[in-house]
């Protein structure tokens, strides 16, 4: 078996070849007049008329029976056999195709279709180019490929290799179109904020920072659109919204890479229980055009989208899952329940009472929920955007949960400049006393509150989260192109 540099050597010398009789290897364009899926699509027609066609795409497999060469052609649209003859080529032309072409290359085919003996659609050639010779020959066992990392790092190859790993971004690219279709026809307006901003917020995270040379300041990459689009609100936009990259400075795992897609929007004269009820209408509406169904299978799961969805309180859930009443507690308190009720619970670097109960939340309830379900009323230290409700240590607030999964986070919005002031400073007490995440002062939006903003309502999820549930995926590394992964 030839070695990968004995393979290379030998496609660089047809390439070679190619130019010296006058080919080039990588031509600028191409004649072709049908994708090949048309032509699949027309066949009929196009036997019956007998037309000459040109088809463009790689090569996927060569198959030579002495003065008979069947190929595979693929192009985005779909895949058809080619047959070269000798006797509609010529020996000369015929013997060219044989000592210039291999697997992976990309050629323009020109012919006429037919069907063969068997059934089987197939362009008679007459005339072929190359279009972009391939220098390294495709994987043979890329499907399964034990490291999935090498996946991800070449994902050209997964793409080309894997047919269902495209279907995968296929789905994905109509579920982004789905949700805008869905908003717009609501009266929505997609807008887009900045993804520089000289103060980050809108969700408690950690964020990335960079310099801008020009205006020598420090900016950071927006950890959420939130405070942006609340301005909008702010000045006189109703309904607004954009589907954006965020970008966190956080672990990476299954549900986590330090860049993701957001979708967010904002609803003025709205609160959490409309935006509840509209959750379930979208998401219920779109996975039904998406999968066919409203049930879809999740692992060994089955996961139910029929409204309506269960409202769980968070306290009435915490309280389910570890027999302790919320309000009762201090930070120090819970870490001993914690630790006396053996919760499994990593305790390490944690340092407040909010962390640890999202991290309690996180370890023992999130993982339970499969079927949409969603948890309302959080505790209103951990959520410092939202409003609080006349049980002011409570917020209007939920989290759609759905196969383990925190798929929505939304609640009505704080409007109260004072309220927001105060509870910003509250924050940066907690990364005072250790927090790693925590949200910031910014006295901007303050001023864009000060002059007024109506009755919010405010609705994010993560579009490659949500992709992953209904494409039967695992981790979101498997629905977004190319994830963060560390240098080799």
């Amino acid at each position: 078996m030839k070695t990968l540099e004995e393979i290379k050597k030998t496609r660089l010398e047809k390439l070679k070849s190619l130019n010296q009789a006058g080919f080039s290897g990588y031509p600028s364009k191409t004649k072709r007049t049908h994708p090949v899926g048309k032509a699949v699509e027309d066949f009929e027609e196009l036997v019956d008329s007998k037309k000459k066609i040109i088809l463009a795409g790689r090569i996927r497999s060569l198959r030579t029976h002495g003065k008979l060469t069947f190929l595979d052609i693929e192009d985005g649209s779909g895949k058809i056999q080619g047959l070269l003859r000798e006797n509609n080529l010529g020996e000369k032309g015929y013997q060219f195709f044989l000592d210039h072409f291999d697997i992976g290359d990309f050629a323009e085919l020109q012919g006429t279709l037919f069907e063969t003996k068997t059934k089987e659609k197939t362009l008679d050639v007459t005339n072929f180019r190359v279009l972009a010779k391939s220098l390294r020959p495709l994987p043979e066992k890329w499907h399964g490929l034990q490291d999935v990392e090498e996946r991800y790092r070449k994902r050209y190859l997964d793409l080309l290799m894997n047919p269902e790993v495209k279907e995968v971004f296929q789905k994905k690219s109509q579920l982004a179109k789905l949700l805008r279709e869905y908003l717009d026809q609501k009266g929505f307006v997609e807008v887009k904020t900045p993804t520089l901003q000289p103060i980050y917020g809108g969700a408690t995270a950690q964020p990335f920072v960079t310099h801008h040379n020009a205006l020598d300041i420090n900016l950071y990459l927006r950890v959420s659109d939130e405070l942006y689009l609340k301005r909008l609100i702010a000045g006189g936009f109703e309904k607004v919204y954009e589907m954006a990259t965020d970008f966190r400075n956080e672990g990476i795992d299954r549900w986590h890479n330090p860049e993701f897609t957001m979708l967010e929007f904002y609803w003025a004269y709205a609160d959490y229980k409309d935006l509840m009820k509209m959750t379930e209408e979208m998401l219920s509406g779109i996975v039904e055009k998406l999968t066919g169904s409203r049930r879809i299978k999740y692992g060994k799961d089955e996961i139910d989208f029929i409204p309506p969805w269960p409202r769980v309180p968070y306290l009435e859930a915490f309280h389910q899952a570890t027999g302790i009443n919320l309000p009762d507690v201090t930070f120090e308190s819970l870490k001993k329940l914690a630790e006396k009720k053996k919760l499994g619970v990593d305790l390490r670097g944690i340092f407040d009472l909010p962390t640890l109960v999202d991290h309690i939340y996180k370890t023992l309830i999130r993982t339970k929920i499969v079927n949409p379900t969603f948890l309302i009323d959080h505790p209103y230290s951990m959520r410092p955007l939202a409003k609080k409700k006349e049980d002011e240590s409570l917020v209007e607030s939920f989290h759609l949960i759905c196969g383990g999964v925190e798929l929505v986070n939304a609640y009505s919005e704080l409007n109260d400049p004072q309220d927001q002031r105060s509870r910003w400073q509250e924050e940066m007490q907690r990364g005072k006393s250790g927090a790693s995440e925590y949200q910031v002062l910014d006295e901007d939006y303050i001023e864009a509150l000060e002059y007024g903003m109506p009755p919010t309502a405010g609705w994010g999820m993560g579009i490659d989260r949500f992709c992953a549930l209904l494409t039967d995926q695992h981790s979101i590394k498997d629905t977004i192109l190319f994830p963060t992964m560390r240098p080799r």
